[in-house]
């Protein structure tokens, strides 16, 4: 083995000695076998070879190296088979030798198969681990080596995504396209479904909108919702939380774009209750109108009240049209909120009353 095999050299001297200890469990196998009129198979081979070997063993020897150490077996028994036998029962010999190649084929087969179904099975428990750990905001440095030896390398920003788990699909089957489609996009991801809700880590997103929209249509119906993206994994929990309480809040906008941000629904998770939403509205909106100048709170207040006329408006203040077009311009360069388009007027609207009610300002 060790000329043959240039792997073999490589193996610590423990793992040789399984390996030793498998070869001569296959060829007393098939001794005993043959010896029984050949008529096992199935379980009883594969717990003959490899029964004695550690589970671990299939870790440290591919299927690949396994193969060529059963053909290098065979090769060397039926090499050996004309010199102690004659030629009549070195032909029946080397017959029985191929049907037992066959079953011993068939038992690698299913010892690699159940140690990979072991291995996804394990792995699909670290995972769920790992994104369980994200969403409570419990990152550590056992969650992180845990991410890594599930592949994650990203070093870059991270977001979370949430939404409906697709109906009538496995949860390998579905993990498995996520992970592929993200890859494709350039993200890594981790993935876990908890009840009909499927989370997603993803990797490398610098924009959380465009990583989301990568792997919308893997979501089932309903809205897929991305928290903002942060610095690592590390601070995932902070895009987690954004994104659970934005997603529990979703069905206020039914007309949402999928996907939808978490900072685009902070009115809808404002009225439902979410603290740090009221808290972002009155420091991100309010606070900056109201320390700018006090007139574009007084302003956009009245073109509010004023259904969003711009003439109503300046009535109401005894200033010209002009000015009202002006201060509401302001409005929307230090909010990001454009007054003019609904969905931003019903959120600044939002902000004015925590505003008011906070007493900040």
């Amino acid at each position: 083995m060790g000329e043959a095999l240039p792997w073999f050299g490589r193996l610590s001297a423990e793992d040789r000695s399984w390996v030793g200890l498998i070869v001569q469990a296959g060829i007393r196998g098939f001794v005993d076998w043959y010896e029984q009129g050949a008529r096992r198979g199935g379980t009883a081979i594969t717990s003959a070879v490899f029964g004695a070997a550690p589970r671990a063993l299939a870790g440290v020897i591919t299927l690949q190296q396994t193969v060529d150490l059963v053909r290098l077996s065979i090769e060397v028994v039926e090499s050996d088979v004309e010199g102690v036998l004659d030629a009549d029962d070195a032909r029946e010999v080397r017959v029985a030798i191929a049907r037992y190649a066959r079953e011993v084929a068939f038992a690698t087969a299913e010892v690699y198969a159940r140690a990979a179904e072991v291995r996804g099975a394990w792995d699909a428990r670290l995972e769920a681990l790992v994104v369980d750990a994200v969403l409570r905001a419990e990152t550590d440095e056992a969650v992180l080596s845990r991410a890594s030896a599930l592949g994650w390398t990203t070093q870059g920003r991270v977001c979370v995504v949430l939404g409906t788990s697709p109906a009538r699909r496995t949860d390998t089957d579905l993990f498995e396209e996520v992970r592929q489609t993200a890859a494709g996009a350039g993200y890594d991801a981790l993935c876990a479904v908890q009840g009909e809700r499927l989370v997603v880590l993803l990797g490398g997103a610098d924009d959380a909108r465009e990583a989301a929209a990568a792997i919308a249509p893997l979501f089932g119906d309903g809205p897929v919702v991305a928290g903002p993206a942060v610095a690592d994994l590390v601070a995932a929990g902070q895009s987690a939380r954004a994104a659970l309480s934005a997603y529990r809040a979703a069905a206020g906008w039914p007309d949402a774009p999928r996907p939808v941000l978490s900072i685009e629904l902070l009115a809808e998770r404002a009225l439902a209750g979410d603290g740090h939403a009221r808290r972002q509205l009155v420091d991100d909106v309010y606070l900056p109108l109201a320390q700018a100048r006090g007139t574009l709170v007084e302003t956009l207040s009245a073109w509010l009240d004023g259904g969003g006329s711009v003439e109503g408006a300046a009535r109401a203040l005894f200033v010209h049209p002009n000015t009202v077009r002006y201060r509401l311009k302001q409005v929307a360069d230090l909010t990001g909120l454009t007054p003019g388009v609904a969905r931003d007027a019903f959120t600044l609207q939002i902000a004015l009353v925590l505003g008011r009610q906070s007493g900040r300002g």
